[in-house]
């Protein structure tokens, strides 16, 4: 065989690299699969779903997943004995409380979308949700002097947070910090790194409404997350979202409530005011890349209403949000209609 020439060797080399690329996609789709292994675990008060659609996935998998939300749930639900948040605010207007950095990190993103949110997302909303019991037993509408106090005890602004140190301080005696707007999205987000982290590419968690869609489904195929009738009870869709390694996380009136006298009340409290936010939205759904944004920018559009909602999603780079109003209409971003498929007639775009 004779040499080859210069323009041979680049075409060999191609050749090769394409040959490569093909086993190479070959291999990942090989260890995705159309029926996935499925736990459910009930923490962070709510039912958490795994499904992972991996033939590398385990038991042990699992197991380390459960701890790791285990972990979580301790350092940052406030409700937990000798839980770092929990010791935090114990110490309110006494004392700086160092903890994890973990712990740290999600309560300075707490604090910077309280900002953000000119305190409509506020983390220091511990005493009115204590005040208001909404999806405990002892819900009810507190007496109008208990709100207006609990109400001044809400201020994100009176948090000092420490980076050198790690440390936390509450102001004020009687302040509460509660994560419960933004901790299950953290979870999500570490739980898609847990599977990343260990080659499997292709999830679904679902943390009671808050929904990562891991990678895609198998042959590359864009996941379709159902967009839930806020006017029904779960499960029931108005349509539907075709997403790709991203989540969807939605806040309504349907998920935590209580009827008093013929009023719905629902959970998401207005730290202005410090009643339920009261305007025509029944729910909001946030799509972007990271869950602890979504959990967060869910509340934060809720409480700011359609107008100033709209116009700070459409200012924020990756993210999309679909309003959904008790008049059945749907408002939405510029870009989330090349992503959702509107299936019930009862609704309809307003923008």
């Amino acid at each position: 065989m004779g040499m080859l020439t210069k323009k041979q060797v680049l075409s060999v080399i191609v050749c090769l690299s394409l040959l490569l690329l093909t086993a190479c996609g070959g291999k990942s789709a090989s260890d995705k699969t159309d029926q996935p292994k499925v736990e459910s675990y009930f923490i962070f008060d709510t039912l958490v779903t795994l499904k992972v659609y991996s033939k590398k996935v385990t038991d042990q998998h699992f197991k380390e997943m459960h701890e790791l939300m285990k972990d979580i749930d301790l350092k940052m639900n406030r409700e937990h004995a000798g839980g770092e948040l929990n010791k935090v605010n114990a110490q309110a207007g006494k004392e700086a409380v160092q903890v994890s950095k973990e712990t740290f990190d999600v309560v300075k993103k707490a604090f910077n979308y309280s900002e953000l949110s000119k305190g409509y997302f506020d983390f220091a909303i511990g005493p009115l949700v204590d005040l208001w019991q909404i999806g405990k037993e002892g819900a009810h509408v507190p007496a109008k002097n208990e709100i207006a106090h609990a109400a001044t005890l809400v201020n994100y602004k009176e948090v000092t947070l420490d980076e050198a140190n790690h440390t936390i301080k509450l102001n004020k005696e009687g302040m509460s910090i509660d994560l419960g707007g933004i901790g299950k999205g953290y979870a999500a987000d570490k739980l898609a790194d847990y599977l990343r982290d260990h080659g499997m590419d292709s999830a679904i968690i679902d943390l009671g409404g808050n929904i990562y869609a891991v990678g895609s489904k198998v042959e590359d195929r864009p996941w379709n997350i159902g967009i839930q009738d806020p006017n029904q009870a779960r499960g029931n869709q108005i349509g539907k979202m075709k997403i790709t390694d991203q989540t969807v996380v939605t806040s309504g009136v349907y998920e935590r409530f209580f009827v008093e006298n013929g009023v719905h009340y629902h959970h998401i409290l207005d730290p202005h005011t410090g009643y339920p936010v009261k305007n025509n939205i029944n729910s909001v759904t946030i799509v972007t890349k990271h869950s602890t944004d979504a959990d967060a920018l869910s509340t934060t559009a809720f409480a700011l209403g359609i107008e100033e909602g709209l116009k700070l999603m459409n200012s924020l780079e990756g993210v999309e949000a679909l309003f959904i109003t008790n008049e059945n209409k749907i408002y939405a971003t510029t870009g989330i209609k090349e992503k959702f498929e509107l299936t019930d007639k009862k609704f309809q775009w307003a923008n």
